[in-house]
């Protein structure tokens, strides 16, 4: 995992490289400036795996609390004018000196995972009544209505999906889940229908051809991107689209760029890392050594399963465009801080596992060579008695 991880990261600032340096020097400034800035936020993330993959499951569960709460604390905050950033009519950021801006949302997924695991962990029997899922489906339907109002629907349904999956996981009933599943799905719904630009990237995906030069321009740029890759691709840093055609090359569509400088070659094999982290992931919370740590590992490998399949869709225009990024690869610090913070965390719990299984292995063994020479023994003392 961690050879497949530290390699989208190399391969995520070569090819943000690659996005950017051709606008960067039609506008006669560095064509190094993402680069540097993703290779700046890589470091960061190192750090913040090195981190996370030293603490203990106690540690998480006295700090879930705490984080939830900040959490609420920074998606109120980003709301309000001077200090949320607006960027095109959304205030999803908050300006960080140095570092740039940061996206509350993107840390309140990863504070979500860990305070639903270790709530459920405190008292996993009532998970299994609706009176016990209730304030589960309150958290993480408060923390996605303040997202939702940023603006930002792709990453409300991003952590909505993450929380739903843990609490199946950890026991709650399916159409408990499912009644959840269908009032977010109403809400969602009443969202989009609410706001005039919703309405009309729906109406743009399903047939973006149709309004190729206004709603459905973006999904129109990336599929021509990704066709004209081919197979093998035009070759890295040869494509055209990212020259002011599509939209967001280097974040929310970087697949697309992917397909068109290195092919469908170049898509399945970024793809198939994900999936292979994903994978991993899953099978880290199978074998993790008790519910707690089995639900962290869950929630993770759900969050990045769920954003490789949104961004995906979305660069392959079968799904709406949400602004969900691409793991490990889109351009991003908030997004790959907390990626990086979840592999190391990821990573703790197979330490652990693997230690929990080394001591189990270490018992059977002592139990059964403490079976062997008990039988040795009776063995002996019934010879002794037949030769009496």
């Amino acid at each position: 995992m961690m050879a497949i991880v530290f390699g989208l990261v190399c391969f995520s600032v070569v090819m943000i490289y690659s996005a950017t340096s051709a606008q960067a020097v039609l506008a006669q400034t560095s064509p190094y400036a993402f680069a540097e800035k993703q290779l700046l936020y890589a470091l960061v993330g190192g750090a913040a795996f090195l981190f996370c993959q030293r603490w203990d499951a106690k540690s998480l569960q006295r700090i879930a609390g705490v984080g939830l709460v900040a959490s609420i604390i920074a998606l109120i905050a980003v709301l309000m004018p001077g200090i949320g950033v607006d960027v095109n009519g959304a205030r999803r950021w908050i300006a960080v000196p140095v570092f740039g801006q940061v996206q509350p949302a993107e840390f309140a997924k990863l504070t979500l995972v860990l305070w639903v695991a270790a709530a459920i962990a405190r008292n996993p029997r009532a998970i299994g009544t609706l009176r016990g899922v209730v304030p589960y489906l309150t958290v993480i339907f408060v923390l996605a209505g303040l997202i939702l109002a940023e603006p930002d629907l792709g990453t409300a349904t991003t952590l909505a999906f993450v929380g739903l999956a843990m609490l199946l996981v950890a026991g709650a009933k399916p159409r408990h889940v499912g009644l959840a599943l269908g009032l977010g799905g109403a809400l969602a719904a009443i969202a989009i229908a609410a706001a005039p630009y919703r309405r009309a990237r729906l109406l743009a995906f399903l047939d973006p051809w149709h309004q190729a030069t206004t709603n459905g321009f973006q999904t129109v740029q990336a599929q021509i991107a990704v066709g004209s890759g081919g197979v093998h691709g035009v070759g890295l840093g040869a494509g055209l689209q990212k020259a002011f055609y599509l939209p967001e090359p280097y974040s929310d569509m970087i697949l697309a760029s992917v397909g068109e400088e290195l092919g469908f070659i170049g898509i399945c094999g970024v793809l198939c890392a994900l999936a292979a982290v994903v994978l991993l992931a899953f099978r880290i919370a199978i074998r993790a050594p008790d519910l707690h740590q089995r639900l962290i590992a869950t929630g993770l490998a759900s969050l990045i399963a769920v954003q490789s399949l949104d961004n995906a869709g979305a660069a392959l225009g079968v799904m709406p465009v949400t602004g969900v990024p691409l793991p490990f690869v889109s351009y991003g610090g908030s997004s790959l801080i907390v990626l990086l913070a979840s592999t190391g965390l990821l990573f703790s719990i197979s330490r652990r596992s693997q230690r929990v299984s080394r001591k189990q292995r270490t018992t059977d063994a002592s139990s059964d060579r403490s079976q062997r020479d008990g039988w040795a023994r009776d063995a002996r003392t019934r010879r002794r008695g037949s030769a009496a």
